[in-house]
């Protein structure tokens, strides 16, 4: 098996190259960690206490993990965790975050890759964040003595019926895992579908609702209000997670809106850095001046001169969305109105109170959606017209929109407690290895 997953994942590595080294010359992605990716050169861990390896692929992977990182450190400080992801962003992130723990490229999942960075990180638990079924990764931890979990584990209906393709050659991978720590029934049952051992899953809850800020006036969020010349007196609409397509959206909504209500101001967050420019000329070809995150501070009125439509903010830094969603009188959570992405994460803005909006593609977060819609806590808008149509609702009949927030910030902080449930299944397997 893993001589023939080599000679597939060579064949599909040759396959994508052209397009691989054009996005690399193009965007500079894919020219670190080769050494880290191709041949497993991982940081060689010194200690000899239990390390718990977490695989969080991208940026929204390794920012859920700050809970059940700080579970860890409460109740297990002489364990050592480390972290790995697959994206130059993601890594980013992870440094900038966590700046005390090892942080590094996960390997490529050949078998030579796996097994030397298996040697090297020396793991007690591998725990693959949400789904990574990586067949090479997860048999070099296997083989070594180690457990593998997937914490947060999530399963779309999309996923599911791709993998059920594929659950003849997945079986052994599946049987290797030692626990699922799945997110709700729906998810657990999925897994079970595709052979994952009843007894091995459990619900332990989404980490994404643990830890969300609820406080508006939390430091950073202050911070960046005034870092941003935003007023108390003004309405904030944030469209965040955005993806190609969904600004021109919430551009359209905002411009309608202002003539009634000059005082709103739009925020605007595209999802992916790489975006950040393309979005920033784009506006500015629109008639739009631009205030962008990056550039500090903005001051009080943003260069305006009176009478002079306000500029349109871009936040265009990693990690400032979750403060950004507490500026928020009424939020569009991107991702959500075009097919494919299956929306993004709603429990921030939610938290906060805000109005919250997204479209109707929101299949990664199908339970959350429902429950929120079922306690009048969202509102889905079906198109940048709809989007333009909801906004201005929000703006017409305040207390409605208030009232929206508060019964979504009531639902989602009644949710907590999924990172101590996850610590649980984590020390479980510790003390399995160890015993």
């Amino acid at each position: 098996m893993p001589c023939l997953l080599n000679l597939i994942y060579a064949a599909l590595l040759m396959l994508c190259s052209p397009i691989l080294l054009f996005r690399s010359l193009s965007t500079g992605k894919y020219r670190e960690g080769w050494g880290e990716k191709f041949l497993g050169r991982a940081p060689h861990r010194i200690s000899d206490g239990p390390c718990v390896w977490f695989h969080a692929v991208s940026v929204g992977e390794v920012l859920l993990l700050k809970p059940i990182l700080q579970e860890l450190a409460r109740r297990r400080p002489g364990w050592e965790a480390v972290i790995s992801t697959s994206t130059r962003t993601g890594l980013a992130m992870a440094r900038a975050s966590y700046p005390d723990l090892v942080t590094f490229y996960a390997p490529l999942d050949f078998s030579w890759s796996a097994r030397r960075a298996v040697a090297r990180i020396r793991p007690t638990v591998l725990a693959l964040v949400e789904l990574e079924l990586w067949p090479n990764l997860v048999q070099a931890t296997k083989e070594f003595g180690a457990r593998v979990a997937i914490v947060n584990g999530r399963l779309s209906h999309r996923s599911h019926r791709g993998y059920r393709k594929l659950r003849g050659p997945l079986g052994p991978t599946l049987r290797r895992l030692d626990t699922v720590a799945a997110q709700n029934t729906e998810y657990a049952d999925r897994f079970i579908d595709l052979g994952v051992p009843r007894n091995r899953v459990r619900i332990t809850g989404s980490v994404k609702f643990d830890g969300l800020e609820s406080n508006r006036s939390n430091p950073r969020t202050i911070a960046l209000r005034k870092a941003l010349g935003l007023s108390p007196a003004e309405l904030i609409f944030v469209a965040g997670s955005t993806m190609d397509g969904e600004e021109a959206a919430a551009l359209g909504a905002y411009r309608r809106a202002r003539a009634s209500y000059p005082q709103l101001r739009l925020v605007l967050v595209p999802r992916h850095a790489e975006r950040f420019e393309a979005v920033a000329s784009w506006l500015k070809n629109q008639g739009e001046r631009v205030v962008r995150r990056s550039e500090g501070n903005a001051g009080p009125m943003a260069g305006r001169a009176p009478g002079q439509a306000p500029p349109v903010i871009l936040v265009d830094t990693l990690g400032d969305l979750a403060a950004v969603w507490g500026l928020a009188d009424v939020a569009f959570v991107g991702g959500s109105l075009v097919p494919g992405r299956g929306g993004q994460n709603m429990m921030e803005p939610a938290a906060f109170g805000a109005a919250v909006m997204f479209g109707p593609h929101t299949g990664n977060f199908r339970e959350v959606v429902e429950q929120l819609l079922t306690r009048n806590a969202a509102r889905v808008v079906l198109d940048a017209d709809d989007l333009a149509e909801g906004l201005l609702t929000d703006l017409d009949d305040p207390e409605s929109a208030a009232a929206r927030g508060a019964a979504a910030r009531e639902y989602v902080l009644a949710q907590d407690g999924a990172s101590g449930r996850t610590f649980v299944e984590l020390d479980r397997l510790v003390d399995s290895v160890a015993g």
